[in-house]
């Protein structure tokens, strides 16, 4: 149930739908099995597993939805080896080379043959809604992803107007500055072992593991004009992740006293149960995190009740 990765989206004119009636729209957005031509699918499924009926689930103003990704895994080389006897059967038979047109034709014709029979691979793709604070995280690896299954909720609800949570200083700035003077960071924050710094130029990307982050090496390459993208943070007895510059929060690592809390409050028989005590102690803590995260970088970059037109042109998904 621990979230991995989230991606922050802040709601705006934030849709008012009851719990019953979440639950009814999200049954008519529910997973469908792949069609024997599809090649991907996306739907809501139980956050229980498939013991559970219940496509929402929701306390204290905390609601978990999830979302399962079908697709069929056909890997190019086999359509390359397929392709390559059925052009050479074709050469041998006619005595000249076949046209290019042909042989994109051709292999288009192979994947329509085996698109039925490849590997179906799922993956949930779970949705945390803070209807209190108006904030929407999504537990994905890449904000592709994450995009898809907002989509999926806009249309679940008709609507559904978000931009990615924006701070009014720019992650990058903040990070950069927090190596450069790790004695003035903010509150309980600690620098973690994991950085990836960009050059200006043309110099690429910087990544490094398990690594003193406060070290003269690292000093020195922010001297020379390297940025932080990415930089491992720990919150004290909480836990620990890998900030990005566009505010994603990567590697999630709850603490052991919370995962101990989680256990004891949840020590029974009941999947549901445990499911529903671990998500509502995750949200709380995450709840709080990010606000103080918000706070470290100098407030949300916009009121929430007044969202530019050019933000939801350029950034909204709606």
């Amino acid at each position: 149930m621990w979230f991995k990765h989230l991606h922050l989206y802040r709601l705006h004119e934030t849709p008012r739908i009851a719990l019953e009636d979440l639950e009814e729209a999200a049954a008519e957005h529910a997973l469908r099995p792949l069609g024997g031509s599809e090649a991907t699918r996306l739907g809501w499924c139980p956050p229980g597993g498939r013991k559970s009926t219940s496509l929402v689930h929701e306390l204290q103003g905390h609601r978990l939805l999830s979302a399962l990704r079908q697709e069929r895994i056909l890997p190019t080389s086999v359509i390359r080896e397929e392709l390559d006897e059925r052009v050479a059967d074709q050469e041998a038979a006619q005595g000249f080379p076949v046209p290019r047109r042909e042989k994109q034709a051709l292999k288009e014709q192979i994947y329509e043959e085996l698109l039925p029979r490849a590997f179906v691979r799922s993956r949930k793709i779970d949705l945390w809604w803070d209807t209190s604070r108006d904030l929407i995280a999504v537990n994905a690896s890449s904000r592709a992803r994450a995009e898809d299954v907002l989509d999926l909720l806009r249309q679940t609800l008709g609507s559904l107007k978000v931009t990615p949570l924006a701070t009014r200083t720019p992650p990058l700035r903040a990070m950069t500055e927090w190596l450069h003077a790790p004695d003035a960071l903010p509150g309980a924050l600690i620098l973690g072992d994991q950085v990836e710094l960009k050059a200006k130029g043309d110099d690429g990307v910087l990544r490094a593991r398990q690594v003193d982050l406060a070290s003269d090496e690292i000093h020195r390459l922010l001297e020379n004009g390297r940025q932080a993208t990415r930089l491992g943070l720990e919150i004290e007895d909480r836990l620990s992740l890998v900030l990005q510059e566009d505010l994603a929060l990567k590697s999630l690592r709850f603490a052991d006293a919370l995962l101990d809390e989680a256990s004891q409050q949840s020590d029974v028989d009941d999947a549901l149960v445990r499911l529903e005590t671990d998500f509502l102690l995750m949200a709380q803590t995450l709840a709080e995190i990010i606000e103080q995260l918000i706070e470290w970088l100098g407030g949300e970059a916009r009121a929430v009740s007044e969202p530019a037109e050019a933000d939801l042109s350029s950034a909204a998904i709606a």
